[in-house]
């Protein structure tokens, strides 16, 4: 749903401005520095990048499914890391808050995550629980400290994208250590100077530089009730499903724009590489590996928007998130080998080949966050089964 088409267009030839000009130039320096420059995410801030998804009248943009899944397809042009700064932020870092939150926990956070000023991030998985969420550990414990009830948190979060830098933190603990289910788990909003609450060293990635991922450690962090998003103890774990849900559309139109870069990539070099005395474009398997590629782009951003729409209008498009977050990240996969293919040894060398080596790396961890290509294959296969 596109609520307003001159904004819109407005804001999309602004982001593409922005990768054009300022993202993609700063590529090499991000890689190099494993990280984006502090001047460039102001950039984003004054943009209202970080705001795209939060609603207005918490200081956000109120962009609708479409309109952000449009928005992502351009940002994620560029390296991985300018959509992850601020992805969290317009993804899951504030979505569990805007689907749930409290009236007084949005009117606390949803301004700051807007503008920027703070950054949030999801604490969900642990070294134990990935593919299956509800084996988590980290418990949350009712205790007393100056006649109010609190609660004291412990466990450790593995993999969680912008936690060395983040000031938000969205935990997920166990509240219920009979209830080994999902209904045992809540979800609460831990601000990083809470004592107790500290983060380890920025894991060393195969790709996606200068987007940080770390552990997080919970060591008798006290947090109150009204820090419990909701306000309500045992609903966390649909929490967390409502925002996965709308991530896995967000996470499927993150998938189009690299693969719509490598594409526009591979068809400027196969216009000037010559062998055997003309361009390897004239060579006809050179253009069914193109031909492919388009095709599935094509497919893939049809896919993503007919999905973003139907749940602009209310409609329940789990099943559809999954397929889409499995296609266009698979899709996204194919294509980038397909282009190393093309571009052949340059395409391996990270400084001949241009962006083509980078981009490689970065996409192949799309088909293992916001659950696996098989996890989303098994929840696809139940649901259509019933």
């Amino acid at each position: 749903m596109i609520q307003d088409s001159t904004l819109n267009t407005q804001r999309l030839d602004d982001i593409r401005q922005f990768v054009r000009e300022i993202a993609i130039p700063a590529e090499a320096q991000v890689v190099r520095d494993n990280e984006i420059p502090a001047h460039i995410v102001q950039i984003m801030r004054e943009r209202g990048y970080f705001g795209w998804s939060i609603p207005r009248e918490y200081g956000g943009a109120g962009m609708t499914t479409e309109e952000l899944a449009l928005a992502n397809i351009e940002l994620s042009k560029a390296a991985t890391a300018f959509r992850a700064r601020a992805g969290t932020n317009t993804g899951i870092g504030a979505e569990s808050i805007i689907q749930d939150g409290t009236l007084e926990q949005k009117q606390e956070w949803l301004p700051k995550l807007a503008s920027g000023e703070v950054t949030g991030c999801l604490a969900l998985t642990e070294p134990d629980a990935g593919s299956d969420a509800t084996a988590l550990k980290a418990s949350a414990t009712p205790a007393m400290t100056g006649g109010a009830q609190q609660w004291r948190i412990n466990g450790t979060k593995r993999y969680i994208t912008n936690a060395p830098i983040a000031e938000l933190f969205t935990v997920f603990a166990r509240t219920d250590p009979e209830d080994l289910s999902h209904r045992g788990i809540s979800a609460f909003l831990i601000p990083r100077q809470t004592p107790g609450l500290s983060t380890g060293p920025e894991h060393r990635k195969m790709g996606q530089s200068g987007s940080p991922v770390s552990e997080v450690y919970l060591e008798d962090v006290m947090a109150s009730s009204e820090q419990i998003v909701g306000g309500v103890p045992g609903k966390g774990f649909a929490t967390a499903m409502k925002t996965l849900n709308k991530q896995r559309i967000n996470l499927a139109a993150l998938c189009i724009g690299p693969a719509m870069r490598l594409l526009d990539e591979a068809l400027a070099h196969v216009k000037k590489r010559e062998q055997f005395g003309k361009p390897i474009g004239e060579f006809q398997l050179v253009q069914a590996m193109l031909a492919e590629c388009q095709v599935e782009i094509s497919a893939a951003r049809s896919l993503v928007l007919e999905t973003a729409r139907a749940r602009d209008n209310g409609e329940d498009v789990t099943t559809q998130a999954s397929i889409c977050k499995y296609y266009a990240s698979e899709m996204c996969g194919r294509v980038a080998d397909r282009v190393v293919q093309i571009f052949g040894g340059a395409g391996y060398c990270a400084d001949i080949g241009g962006p083509i080596e980078m981009l490689y790396r970065d996409v192949r961890l799309f088909r293992l966050y916001e659950g696996t290509s098989q996890i989303h294959l098994l929840n696809i296969a139940k649901r259509i089964m019933k």
